[in-house]
């Protein structure tokens, strides 16, 4: 009984106790609940209304598309660690391009052809004697692997040690595909492309990419971003031949990205192309000076921002068109012009890196001295001339050679442009 009653009583002594504080402790957990679920809320407003570049739209956080899942995959150097990477190449291109001749400083500048069938001993030689920084397998290339890569390794033997050669090709799909044969996959045309999930691409680009590896081929002087603007079939440089993706300039420039993304996945650098943009154009610039004037692109198009998209992959170079553009600059082609090379592409949109011609054995620069194809690559601001015909190299060579050694603002040119050149051979790997 004792024990029975004890416990009742306190029992009830504890309640008297806490009737007076209960509810205040009641109020206080409310009044704390409310507060925390009001920070909650604004804190998700923000979120839901701050974009990137500070406009205000809806950002549902189960919005994630296939193609950032695909990206996040890759690891991303942070700002500052880019940065400083790039500065130790710059640092490193300065010194070795300080330690060279002048004739050696114009060699970084020139990329010599190899094509299929010719004479590989010859052109080792000629790759040789001008110290050229560059190949470019080009032509019917229908042996395969080994065939390329025995041809490569006969090239490069010839390079001095230490200056590695960037050897490209122009391995696109479809009907602009060099390399062909046993071991090189039979690729698609960039409008079929464009048509596949950018997942897809971006896995496909890897299997090429890692052929090309296997061929000894560094860089992939592809993908195209132009963008069609009039009729596909009245664009004879890509329209009519399915070089572009097909689609929009965001969908081209989202689907170069993946094809980007794939090859570097493979260790294969690459190029965008043909800077400002083709699609606006009816002539083909490497068969004809007719039609290859463009008076509608402007510096705000939708063409011009596919390649600024397409920046954001870090491509290792970027090429310019033959083609002249009357509401850019009228008076020279694009990859001629210091202001389309130097006030559009590096100043707006903050390129800093290497800038190459498209071929200058071009029927649209057939009228210009072939010693000065080079000598006005440079003075606009470029860096490598591209050469689709062997004859052209030792004109061109010569003719940047020979200004150098006269003209010391052009030679403070050419030692920039080989800087460039070599941070990108350091940034690439290809120089230890």
């Amino acid at each position: 009984m004792v024990k029975s009653f004890r416990g009742h009583s306190s029992k009830h002594a504890r309640r008297s106790a806490t009737s007076g504080w209960l509810p205040t402790l009641v109020a206080v957990i409310i009044a704390v609940a409310l507060i925390v679920s009001v920070a909650l809320g604004i804190n998700a407003v923000n979120r839901n209304t701050s974009s990137a570049d500070g406009s205000s739209q809806s950002q549902p956080a189960s919005s994630s598309t296939h193609e950032d899942i695909q990206r996040s995959a890759v690891p991303q150097a942070s700002p500052s660690s880019t940065d400083s990477s790039e500065d130790a190449d710059m640092d490193k291109a300065r010194q070795a391009v300080d330690a060279m001749s002048m004739e050696e400083r114009v060699g970084q500048l020139i990329m010599v052809p190899v094509c299929a069938g010719c004479d590989i001993a010859s052109i080792a030689s000629g790759v040789s004697s001008i110290h050229a920084g560059s190949i470019l397998v080009t032509g019917n290339w229908n042996s395969g692997v080994a065939a390329v890569r025995q041809a490569v390794e006969q090239v490069k033997a010839s390079t001095p040690q230490g200056i590695a050669l960037i050897v490209a090709t122009d391995q696109e799909g479809g009907q602009v595909q060099h390399l062909r044969g046993n071991g090189f996959s039979t690729m698609p045309s960039a409008v079929e492309q464009g048509t596949l999930d950018t997942g897809i691409l971006r896995a496909q680009a890897t299997q090429w990419g890692s052929e090309l590896v296997q061929a000894g081929i560094t860089t992939d002087l592809a993908p195209v971003v132009d963008t069609v603007t009039v009729q596909r079939n009245t664009n004879a440089p890509i329209g009519a031949l399915s070089r572009d993706f097909g689609l929009d300039a965001t969908g081209n420039a989202t689907h170069a990205q993946a094809f980007m993304d794939g090859m570097h996945d493979a260790g294969v650098s690459t190029v965008i192309k043909h800077y400002p943009g083709l699609g606006g154009v009816t002539g083909n610039t490497d068969f004809t000076t007719q039609g290859i004037v463009d008076t509608t692109t402007g510096p705000d198009s939708p063409q011009i921002a596919a390649f600024e998209q397409a920046l954001q992959s870090q491509p290792s170079m970027v090429m310019m068109s033959l083609a002249t553009y009357t509401q850019l600059d009228a008076n020279a082609p694009a990859a001629f012009s210091p202001t389309i090379i130097g006030q559009l592409l590096r100043t707006k949109a903050d390129y800093s890196g290497v800038v190459i011609s498209d071929s200058l054995s071009a029927a649209a620069v057939s009228g210009i001295d072939s010693t000065q194809l080079g000598v006005r690559l440079v003075e606009a601001g470029g860096d490598i001339a591209c050469i689709g015909e062997y004859s052209l190299v030792a004109p061109i060579a010569d003719g940047l050679n020979q200004r150098a050694s006269q003209d010391s603002d052009f030679a403070q040119l050419v030692t920039q442009a080989a800087t460039r050149v070599m941070a990108l051979k350091y940034r690439m790997g290809l120089i230890s």
